[in-house]
C-alpha cells in the first residue's frame, strides 16, 4: 500500500486521520492510501503569501520562464516514471502520453512566451499610453502586476499530470505561489511529478505545496489577493463557488466543468470524401482517448439526416477495432475507466440517455476484455447512441457520460445544426469537419458565444491538425454555461488571471520610471556619444540622438520611383495627386522616408549594433513634398535580453519636418552586444 503525501509548509505529510484508500483500475485491488484532516492549511497559505510569493516576485518574467523551460526539461528526462505510475489508472501508454507529455509540452510553450512576449521585469505593460492631457504631460497606461497572495488549483482525476502543469505554468509565470490539490483517484500520479518539482531545486522556497486528500476547510480563509482554479463536475463547481468567504472576499473563481461537446460533419462533407473519413476518425478517437474521460470528449455527433446510416456504420466499424484491455499490453487501445464507481456512474448516466436513444454498438454486458478481470477492472466498451429526434430529447443534451459514450443525431440544415449544438447550454469545445467555408462562416455567427473553442478541419489541414479534443497552451481552454464560464491557458492571457490590471496616471516620466519602458514626452538623454556607439548595457532608457536635416527633392522622389518601380500617381503626376485629398501635390514616398531616416540616424562603423530585425507600428501621418526637409529623432525605448551574447533594443523613431510636424513615427528593433 503506497502512502501519497502532501507537501505542506516545507515538509512531507503522511496520510493520517480522514484517508481515503485508492484502487487499481485495473485490478480493483486496493493500491495506495491518501489524506489528512489534521493538516493545518493556515499555516500553509501564510507559508505561500509569505514565503513563496515574495521569492517568486523578486524573479522577472524572464527569470520565471527560464525556470518553467528547467523544471520541463527535468521532467521530460524522468517521464517514464510517471508513465508507468498511470497504467494503474487505466490509462495506455497512448494516454500517458497526452497527459504527461502534454503537461510538459505546455511548461514549454509558457517558458516561450515568457521570453518573447513579456518584458525581463516586474511590470507587464497592457497596451499603449493614453495621453489623457491636451499637451500630453498627464498620461495614462494599464500595467499588470502578480497578485499578493496564492492560488489554490483542484483538479480533476483524468490528467494529473497535465492537469496540474497546465494552472501552474502560468501561475509561475506570473509569480504566484500554487497549492496543488489533485483529484484523490489519481493523486499518486501527481504527488509523484510534485516529488520531481521540488527534488528539482529549481523552485524557490514556498511556491509549491501539494495537497493529497481533502482540502479541509482552506477555502474559507482565502482573501482577496488569492485565486482559486476548479476542473470537475458542475455540481462541485456549485458548492466551491457558493462558498461564503470566495463571495466576501470576491476570490477570483475559475472553473471549468460538465461540457457536452459536438462535432458536426458539414452538408458538404458526404460518404466517399476525405472529410467523411476524417469526421469518422475523429469521433472514434475522441471516444475511446482515455476510455472517453476527457473534458473536452465528443458526446454530441451531428449528421446531415441524409449521412446519418454511413456514418453510424462507418462508426461502428471503427469502433469494432477498439482492443479493450489491460493497458500495459501493446494490442490494449482502450483502457478501463478510473475506477468502478466511475464505471457506475457512467453506466447509470448512458441509461438515462438510453430512454431517449437506441444503443447502436457496444453493450456494457457482453464485451471481452484482454489481460484482466471484466467484472474486478473499471472496464466498459465504447457505447454508440442514435437519438432520432434530437428536438423532442432532453437527456442527450444535458447529460454527459464521463466515459466512452457519445450519441448521433440527424439535423436537417445548418439553422438546425446550430440550433442542436447551442441546446448544449455552453461547452469547451464543438468541431465542425467541413471543406465549404461559407459552412464554417455560419456555424461561426450562430453558434460561435456558446463554445470556448470551435475546431474546424478538412483535407487541408488534417495533416497538421492535433484534433478535436486537445486545448493548446497557446488558445484558450474553457467555455461559457454549463462549461463553467471560466478560461485557461491561451498564452499570455492564461498568465493574467494571475495578476491584477491596474490603471496608472501621471507624467510621462512616471510612467517611464514603473513601467521600465520610455514614453514619448519623458526626459530624454542627448549628451551622451552616439546610442548605436553603445553597448546594451551601457544604454538608458530615453537615450537620444536628434539628427540634422535633409531637404528631400524631386529628383530624390523621381530617383525612387524609377529606381523600385513605384511609379504611384501620387509620386508622380502633381495634377493627380491634389485631386487626392491626402496630398497638397507630388509628395514624397514613405519608404524613401524611412530609407532617409535610416541614412540620418545610423552610425556607419562596427559596433555594438549587430542587425536591425524589423519595425513595428509604423504610421505616415503628414506628406512630405518636394522642397520639404526632414529630422530624425531617435530614442532608446525598451531594452530585453535575448541571449548570452545580446539584447533587443527598441527605439522610438520620429520623423519631423521644416514645421515640426511629426511626418512619420515607428519603433525599430535591433540586436545589440552587451
Amino acid at each position: 500500500m503506497l502512502d501519497v503525501q502532501s507537501f505542506a509548509s516545507g515538509q512531507w505529510i503522511a496520510p493520517g486521520a480522514g484517508s481515503r484508500t485508492i484502487a487499481s483500475a485495473i485490478t480493483g485491488d486496493l493500491i495506495a492510501r491518501a489524506g489528512n484532516d489534521a493538516l493545518d492549511v493556515q499555516a500553509m497559505l501564510a507559508y505561500a503569501r509569505e514565503v513563496g510569493g515574495p521569492a517568486l516576485r523578486k524573479l522577472t518574467f524572464h527569470d520565471r520562464a527560464r525556470m518553467l523551460k528547467a523544471l520541463a526539461i527535468y521532467l521530460m528526462e524522468r517521464k517514464q516514471t510517471l508513465y508507468e505510475l498511470s497504467y494503474d489508472t487505466g490509462a495506455t501508454l497512448s494516454d500517458h502520453k497526452i497527459d504527461v507529455d502534454g503537461g510538459i509540452g505546455t511548461m514549454l510553450v509558457f517558458a516561450s512566451k515568457g521570453r518573447r512576449e513579456m518584458p525581463d521585469g516586474h511590470v507587464f505593460l497592457d497596451g499603449p499610453p493614453e495621453k489623457l492631457g491636451r499637451d500630453g504631460h498627464f498620461m495614462g497606461r494599464h500595467v499588470c502586476t502578480p497578485l499578493q497572495g496564492v492560488a489554490v488549483h483542484i483538479n480533476a482525476f483524468n490528467f494529473p499530470v497535465w492537469g496540474m502543469l497546465e494552472k501552474l505554468a502560468p501561475t509561475l509565470l506570473a509569480g504566484v505561489p500554487a497549492i496543488v490539490k489533485p483529484a484523490t483517484a489519481t493523486c499518486y500520479v501527481t504527488e509523484a511529478c510534485v516529488r520531481m518539482l521540488l527534488d528539482s531545486g529549481l523552485l524557490p522556497e514556498g511556491a509549491l505545496q501539494l495537497v493529497s486528500g481533502g482540502l479541509v476547510d482552506m477555502l474559507d480563509h482565502l482573501e482577496c489577493q488569492d485565486a482559486v482554479a476548479f476542473t470537475g463536475s458542475a455540481n462541485t463547481a456549485l458548492v466551491l463557488r457558493g462558498n461564503p468567504k470566495l463571495m466576501e472576499h470576491s476570490v477570483r473563481f475559475a472553473s471549468e466543468q460538465d461540457s457536452l461537446n459536438a462535432s458536426v460533419l458539414g452538408p458538404d462533407a458526404i460518404a466517399g470524401t476525405p472529410e467523411f473519413d476524417l469526421f469518422v476518425k475523429e469521433v472514434q478517437r475522441e471516444m475511446t482517448a482515455k476510455a472517453g474521460q476527457k473534458c473536452t470528449a465528443i458526446r454530441r455527433i451531428m449528421v446531415h439526416e441524409s449521412q446519418i446510416d454511413a456514418v453510424i456504420a462507418a462508426l461502428s466499424k471503427q469502433l469494432e477495432k477498439t482492443t479493450i484491455g489491460d493497458p500495459r499490453l501493446e494490442s490494449t487501445r482502450m483502457g478501463a475507466l478510473v475506477s468502478t464507481s466511475q464505471k457506475r456512474d457512467v453506466l447509470e448516466k448512458a441509461g438515462l440517455i438510453g430512454a431517449e436513444a437506441e444503443r447502436v454498438f457496444g453493450n456494457p454486458d457482453d464485451f471481452s476484455v484482454d489481460g484482466a478481470d471484466r467484472n474486478k477492472g473499471a472496464f466498459v466498451p465504447p457505447m454508440l447512441f442514435y437519438c432520432t429526434d434530437p428536438d423532442k430529447a432532453h437527456r442527450v443534451h444535458d447529460t454527459e457520460a464521463f466515459g466512452p459514450v457519445s450519441t448521433v443525431m440527424p439535423y436537417r440544415d445548418l439553422d438546425h445544426a446550430v440550433a442542436l449544438l447551442n441546446r448544449g447550454k455552453g461547452s469547451l469545445v464543438a468541431s465542425v469537419i467541413t471543406n465549404d467555408g461559407d459552412v464554417a462562416r455560419e456555424i461561426t455567427l450562430g453558434s460561435a458565444a456558446f463554445h470556448g473553442r470551435l475546431y474546424f478541419n478538412n483535407r487541408t489541414s488534417m495533416t497538421e491538425a492535433t484534433g478535436h479534443g486537445a486545448p493548446l497552451p497557446h488558445m484558450v481552454h474553457g467555455g461559457p454555461g454549463r462549461a463553467g464560464g471560466g478560461e485557461e491557458l491561451g498564452g499570455i492571457r492564461g498568465v493574467m488571471h494571475y495578476m491584477q490590471r491596474t490603471a496608472i496616471q501621471g507624467s510621462p516620466d512616471i510612467l517611464t520610471a514603473i513601467g521600465r519602458q520610455w514614453v514619448p514626452g519623458a526626459t530624454e538623454i542627448s549628451d551622451r556619444a552616439h546610442p548605436f556607439t553603445r553597448t546594451f548595457n551601457a544604454l538608458e532608457l530615453g537615450e537620444t540622438f536628434n539628427s540634422p536635416p535633409r531637404v528631400v527633392t524631386l529628383d530624390d522622389i523621381e530617383t525612387f520611383a524609377h529606381f523600385t518601380g513605384d511609379t504611384f500617381y501620387a509620386h508622380m503626376d502633381d495634377g493627380a495627386a491634389k485631386a487626392n485629398p491626402f496630398f497638397p501635390g507630388r509628395v514624397a514616398h514613405g519608404y524613401l522616408l524611412l530609407s532617409f531616416a535610416a541614412g540620418l540616424f545610423v552610425q556607419p562603423d562596427p559596433g555594438p549594433v549587430l542587425a536591425n530585425t524589423g519595425l513595428d507600428n509604423l504610421r505616415f501621418l503628414a506628406p512630405v513634398s518636394a522642397g520639404d526637409s526632414i529630422r530624425v529623432r531617435l530614442s532608446v525605448k525598451h531594452k530585453t535580453p535575448r541571449n548570452e551574447e545580446y539584447g533587443e533594443v527598441r527605439w522610438h523613431v520620429t520623423l519631423y519636418n521644416q514645421n515640426n510636424d511629426v511626418a512619420a513615427e515607428y519603433e525599430l528593433l535591433t540586436m545589440n552586444a552587451y
